[in-house]
């Protein structure tokens, strides 16, 4: 992989990562250390998911329209470093909601964006988008053991320095990103003929059941170990150890679009996101049984993101790229991610843990029920146009 442009496409990887590594686990804490009940701790922490339901569609529209991705990613992540600011000037629920509400809204504009970018980068060779994506879950792991080591000897404020600094680091990358060549030569042309497949919509609700089945991860996973009296330096490595299987995964996946067909590899990826969140669920008092679950990461995100972006490659023009990877945010992590978040928050005080992730891993079952009925078996995991 050479440094130009591969090469920076994966330190931005690693930077936007970084900042989710340091936020995503430990926020949550920092909020309860503030004394928010688990309802207010699941709107703030599902922001991200909101604003992710339209925001990238008007950000990509824009990018596919003028041909200014690294543009629109540099700006967007410049107004994310600012508004996170608001989290030193207030502690507050309706100053964070209003703070997070506007980072989360610039924030969301440059993940579709840089997927396309990179697709683009890749030519004909979709198939290495892993190898470039990796570096991400590299950010991702660095800094939640890091942060996790620093929290067990420093106050929970600390985690928002770093998250800063980190955010400051992810602005500097994207300065350096360049666009496509010939990018603004493609048409953007209208997507709906595509978008009204029986493939492509059976995908996208699927996609959003899997993003809502990691609700009641993304929101309550360390507060669910630590009340079971976890360290935040065990949270911190479960956490990594579910990002290591992935970064695994991500090498592995051109030997498996190989083998496997894209409809195998989804059904494979569902199946064992029941086993994991029932585990989760039931298993919390066994560290054994957590590890098991943690290295299924692999499968319930790893393996089912990398197939579920290099089918939308396959089966969108090049100039559809940036709203189908917008589309696939704002379906899955933007709907799918904030219902299984409140959904999380409604049913963790009053039916408890174990239920939740239950839930959790029904949503994953009728996931699994789509993508049978709907997603054909000679789909390439991972095509080349």
């Amino acid at each position: 992989m050479t440094f130009q442009p591969h090469g920076r496409l994966a330190v931005w990887y690693f930077w936007y990562f970084a900042f989710i590594g340091a936020f995503l686990p430990y926020f949550a804490l920092y909020l309860q250390s503030l004394g928010f009940s688990a309802g207010r701790i699941a709107v703030l922490m599902s922001l991200g998911q909101f604003m992710r339901l339209l925001a990238p569609l008007l950000w990509s529209w824009l990018a596919d329209s003028g041909g200014h991705r690294v543009r629109i990613v540099v700006v967007s992540t410049a107004a994310s470093l600012a508004s996170f600011s608001v989290v030193f000037l207030t502690e507050d629920f309706i100053g964070l909601l209003v703070g997070l509400s506007i980072l989360h809204f610039f924030w969301s504009a440059s993940l579709p964006l840089v997927e396309a970018l990179t697709l683009g980068h890749l030519g004909g060779k979709p198939e290495n988008y892993g190898r470039i994506r990796l570096w991400g879950s590299v950010g991702f792991i660095l800094t939640v053991m890091g942060v996790g080591l620093l929290l067990d000897v420093a106050p929970i404020k600390s985690q928002l320095w770093v998250s800063w600094a980190i955010l400051f680091g992810t602005l500097v990358s994207a300065l350096t990103l360049t666009e496509v060549a010939g990018h603004g030569s493609h048409p953007a042309g209208a997507i709906g003929a595509v978008l009204r497949q029986r493939k492509v919509i059976y995908l996208m609700a699927s996609a959003m059941l899997m993003t809502a089945a990691h609700g009641a991860l993304y929101v309550f996973y360390s507060i669910h170990l630590v009340n079971q009296g976890y360290g935040k330096t065990l949270v911190g490595f479960l956490w990594t150890l579910g990002v290591v299987a992935e970064i695994f995964v991500f090498l592995w996946m051109p030997r498996i679009s190989i083998r496997f067909s894209l409809r195998a590899v989804l059904l494979a990826c569902f199946a064992l996101a029941v086993f994991r969140f029932a585990v989760i669920g039931w298993g919390v008092a066994y560290i054994g049984l957590l590890v098991l679950a943690q290295l299924l990461h692999a499968a319930s995100f790893g393996a089912h993101h990398a197939a579920t972006v290099a089918a939308l490659n396959q089966w969108f023009a090049p100039g559809q790229q940036a709203r189908a990877q917008a589309l696939y945010g704002s379906i899955a992590y933007g709907a799918g991610g904030l219902g299984g978040a409140l959904l999380a928050g409604w049913m963790w005080e009053g039916v408890g843990p174990a239920l939740t992730y239950t839930a959790s891993a029904g949503l994953a079952l009728i996931g699994l029920a789509l993508v049978w009925r709907g997603v054909p078996g000679d789909s390439a995991a991972a095509p080349v146009r």
